[in-house]
């Protein structure tokens, strides 16, 4: 049997609060951050609305302000989010009560995965007004382009800027590695740092998901594509009409069990298992069948070792697009038949944070079974037909296990399903 891989701390921080509990309280409530975007004049724009972090004060989120020059948004949110879960899990504090050799071999031991989005356009704007200036001509761009673009440009836009900080902060020195893909990009971080923990490449990790896509590039490439609703992000609704972005981050303390044991850690639950798969049809195609994600929730299943009737609730990727829902639906019918647990989504309140997507949809869902409940789809009114037979309202639900599934799917059809267990 592989070694049992325990969830020690989580961290969140979203539009809809800074912490995992009031974002929680929010969906409950039926309260979503959704909102007209301010960093922007979006003045005749269509698609304007989205879960923006509001009176953003990068000390709320690092405190230090020298490395404020070093890192964007996204990372500021990411290393809150880790520094979260850290501190909740008492992980450092157990450490600095060693001796030197034995915490050096805690520090060792102890790891970190990231998932960031790759796909930020706001790290080249301080490019524009020069490429403006010089006319095309790239001669006078190259003379002065060092007096106009900081020269903290190539620091600040590292994808790996979140696992760096985290660990110089923290000191954790062990197995590490940052993932940029898409949408399932947080949820990989979880399911790479379990398997790491299983193999004994480390001890304890910290995985972290992180992104800031509310920008303008963003929202304008994403409605084009036929992605994003002007409206509101409605999933499983029959008059859904697509997508809205969000920002945030999300993290988990990770531990095999005996290392959490025998520092008597808190446990908060356990990570069971994780599956992903890709549909390889095309950039933005994904099969109408749903047969990615039923072939990445069959691998968790086979990797935790469960069936489908053990699962107790579904937090599904429920983005509000019409061909994503719709081959979601299909394949939750494949997998579960007429006997699906509870299914919802939080996406309709915190929007889609894309590389944060999953990961913080899974400390929401481990917060949710601690709580015995499933919150409802608040802005849910006419389901979907092809969601009749499905668990899916926007009333709150009882969990009827306490195994929590969570689907993230992303471009190039990737999927990715974890299954979480509360304590």
């Amino acid at each position: 049997m592989p070694r049992k891989i325990v969830i020690t701390g989580a961290g969140a921080v979203s539009a809809a609060g800074n912490d995992v509990a009031s974002i929680l309280d929010a969906i409950r409530a039926g309260r979503s951050a959704i909102a007209p975007v301010t960093g922007w004049d979006t003045t005749g724009w269509t698609a304007f609305n989205g879960a923006e972090i509001r009176d953003f004060n990068p000390r709320t989120f690092v405190e230090d302000r020298k490395v404020h020059k070093f890192i964007r948004r996204t990372d500021m949110l990411g290393i809150h989010a880790g520094s979260q879960a850290i501190d909740a899990s008492g992980m450092a504090a157990a450490r600095d009560t060693l001796d030197e050799k034995a915490a050096a071999a805690f520090s060792d031991a102890t790891g970190i995965y990231v998932g960031s989005g790759g796909g930020a356009y706001q790290n080249q704007y301080e490019y524009f007004p020069l490429l403006a200036q010089s006319d095309g001509n790239l001669h006078k761009f190259g003379e002065e382009l060092s007096g106009v673009v900081n020269p903290m440009w190539l620091l600040r836009t590292l994808p790996n800027n979140v696992l760096c900080h985290v660990g110089i902060k923290y000191n954790f020195k062990g197995a590490n590695a940052c993932i940029t893909n898409h949408s399932v990009g947080g949820t990989l971080a979880v399911i790479e740092a379990t398997e790491a923990l299983r193999q004994g490449e480390a001890e304890r990790a910290i995985a972290i998901g992180h992104d800031a896509p509310v920008e303008p590039q963003n929202f304008l490439y994403y409605y084009q594509c036929g992605l994003m609703t002007a409206n509101s992000l409605r999933p499983f609704d029959a008059g859904r009409d697509g997508s809205i972005f969000g920002e945030g981050a999300a993290a988990f303390a990770l531990e095999t069990e005996g290392a959490a044991r025998s520092r008597g850690a808190t446990i908060l639950g356990e990570v069971l298992g994780g599956g992903y798969a890709a549909e390889a049809v095309g950039l933005l195609a994904i099969r109408e069948d749903g047969d990615g994600v039923v072939r990445a929730i069959r691998a968790a299943l086979d990797d935790a070792r469960l069936e489908p009737d053990d699962v107790g609730m579904i937090v599904a990727h429920a983005n509000g697009t019409q061909q994503s829902d719709a081959s979601e639906i299909a394949a939750l019918k494949t997998v579960f038949g007429n006997r699906a647990p509870p299914i919802t989504g939080f996406k309709w309140a915190i929007g889609h944070l894309i590389a944060a997507a999953g990961i913080i949809e899974a400390t929401l869902a481990l917060a949710a079974l601690r709580a015995r409940t499933v919150p409802g789809i608040a802005n849910l009114q006419t389901p979907d037909p092809a969601c009749a037979g499905l668990p899916i309202s926007r009333d709150a639900q009882v969990p009827r296990s306490d195994v929590a599934l969570i689907l993230c799917r992303g471009f190039a059809g990737t999927d990715a399903a974890l299954l979480i267990r509360a304590a």
